[in-house]
């Protein structure tokens, strides 16, 4: 049951985020605190996702209307620029289908909601509390006012960042808590055990009780492909920097090369917590672009830090 779980997940693309705040009255919840309302009525609020709208394989995590506004909120577990560009694809959708009874060719305007898009971030690259990622900053060209615009508020939910907000919605506060516990136990046991065990002590300490009592098993199958997909996209990440050469290549200078490749092993190793100052010096000094190589694919295969600070001590031949 469990493999078929993981199995239905990964076609689905599914989050315990997005599972969480299917739930109206958690999402009320989380609007009001992320608006400063107060609005009591579930029924003022209607969920607008939609599920046949996809982009690279990834569905947009929850859309709903309130009164006249259009909202779209992700959960991120590693920080994307592209966002805004996603967001823009996903809404022109959106509103496609929203005016689909309308006609855009008549003297009489067309009304729209205003849309709105937030990022909820818990990885563990470290990130400012809040910031907006705009459209504009993906433009080769960049003259004057944009004519096309499209902002995105991020905010970092990780500990010491947006208290009050954490403070005002409980959901988002224990769903928080969820994660950072399941990280804790996944560097020290097995992914499944750990998973499990993060599960069984929520609910002991009255973390997200309802939520993992009900569905403790596809919270389970879900956190788990969750976690393998973030391995695998520090994978992905180090053979962009490699094959790519990103960094060189925009900057047409060596050591434009070095910087990115530099860039990717922190990256990817920040997902595994703090790195340890004499790993990051001896990272930042290295000039040897072989070298860096080497370092980003060790980067890639290993499932700790300290798994990489042994592959370097080894010489990872």
């Amino acid at each position: 049951m469990k493999t078929k779980e993981v199995k239905v997940i990964r076609n689905y693309k599914d989050t315990v985020f997005r599972m969480l705040y299917r739930e109206k009255k958690a999402l009320l919840e989380l609007y009001n605190a992320l608006n400063d309302t107060d609005y009591q009525n579930e029924d003022a609020l209607e969920i607008y996702t939609l599920e046949n709208v996809i982009y690279m394989n990834v569905k947009n995590d929850v859309s709903f209307l309130v009164g006249a506004e259009l909202n779209l909120y992700e959960q991120q577990s590693t920080y994307n620029p592209n966002m805004p560009l996603r967001n823009l694809i996903y809404i022109a959708r959106q509103l496609e289908a929203y005016i689909r009874q309308e006609t855009m060719y008549s003297s009489k305007q067309v009304k729209i909601p205003a849309p709105r898009f937030v990022v909820f971030y818990n990885g563990t690259a470290a990130q400012p509390e809040r910031r907006i990622l705009c459209l504009s900053e993906a433009y080769e060209i960049r003259t004057g006012e944009p004519e096309l615009e499209l902002k995105v508020l991020m905010l970092n939910l990780n500990t010491g960042h947006n208290k009050e907000l954490l403070e005002r919605c409980k959901t988002l506060r224990e769903y928080c808590l969820f994660v950072e516990r399941v990280r804790k136990y996944v560097e020290k046991e097995p992914i499944h055990e750990a998973v499990e065990r993060a599960v069984s002590e929520c609910i002991r300490e009255g973390i997200l009780v309802d939520f993992l009592q009900k569905q403790r098993a596809e919270v389970i199958a879900m956190s788990i492909f969750e976690y393998n997909e973030e391995a695998e996209l520090k994978k992905i990440r180090a053979d962009e920097y490699e094959l790519g050469k990103l960094e060189g290549e925009r900057a047409g200078k060596a050591e434009g090369e070095r910087i990115g490749k530099i860039s990717g092993i922190i990256e990817i190793l920040s997902v595994w917590g703090e790195i340890p100052a004499g790993i990051l010096h001896a990272i930042e000094q290295e000039r040897d672009p072989e070298r860096l190589t080497e370092l980003l694919k060790a980067a890639a295969r290993a499932s700790s830090i300290k798994e990489f600070r042994e592959m370097m001590d080894s010489g990872m031949k």
